[in-house]
């Protein structure tokens, strides 16, 4: 199936989760996860104004990195590491992607700090939580996220945008309601110890099986793949 017909799909799915929370379609931005698809497809979604791009690994994502970065679009495209990141690895993310989504550890973020400041940039990042307190999931623990909070404040070099996390997989999505209303509570709670003076106002959660329920939770980020650009060129 097209991109054009998935995303006029997603769309209407996006609006009607809107409309029932009271929010404007303004507030979310859709991340195409591009991670199982051809470059082809890849710039199928560009063509079609799907300017984020989310991919979870620099092996497999350098090659498309490399080859669109000579496309017209390069200069609107957006690229967002979104799967756990290994703190020797930072240094091939850090000046590539515009965003990390899975800083989760004070050793990640000297990583990231080292490689930011040789290249005079800083860097957005999502703090990822284990709200699910899955053994399988990585991200810091909900008691533990102010004190990471704090820790975060002599890395210069990151600026923590938004917190992130991943609901269990369930076959009725609204299951995962509970851990996207907790996510947006540890935001809300973050801007009112600050008086509102948190750079960490974005919330990234939500996936093809679950964004309805994010995005009626606060969700300003959403992570679409398989709904979207599919898992294979189709």
């Amino acid at each position: 199936m097209l991109i054009e017909t998935k995303l006029k799909h997603a769309e209407g799915r996006i609006g009607a989760a809107c409309m029932r929370s009271g929010r404007s379609r303004d507030e979310i931005t859709i991340i195409a996860v591009t991670k199982y698809v051809s470059i082809d497809r890849v710039k199928e979604a560009l063509g079609n104004q799907l300017y984020h791009l989310g991919e979870n690994r620099w092996q497999d994502a350098r090659h498309k990195w490399e080859v669109l970065q000579e496309e017209d679009s390069a200069d609107k495209q957006v690229w967002h590491f979104i799967g756990s990141l290994q703190s020797n690895k930072a240094k091939d993310v850090v000046g590539r992607f515009d965003y990390i989504h899975s800083l989760d550890r004070i050793s990640l973020a000297e990583a990231i700090q080292k490689k930011a400041e040789s290249l005079e940039i800083a860097i957005p990042c999502f703090i990822q939580v284990n709200v699910s307190k899955e053994p399988s999931k990585q991200g810091v623990d909900e008691e533990e996220l102010f004190h990471f909070v704090e820790q975060l404040k002599p890395f210069t070099s990151i600026i923590p945008v938004g917190l992130m996390t991943m609901a269990p997989y369930e076959a009725e999505p609204e299951e995962t309601r509970p851990v996207f209303r907790k996510l947006r509570e540890l935001r809300d709670e973050l801007q009112n110890r600050s008086g509102g003076t948190s750079s960490i106002k974005h919330l990234s959660m939500g996936m093809s099986n679950d964004f309805e329920i994010a995005i009626e939770e606060g969700a300003t980020f959403i992570r679409l793949g398989t709904i979207l650009v599919g898992e294979e060129e189709e």
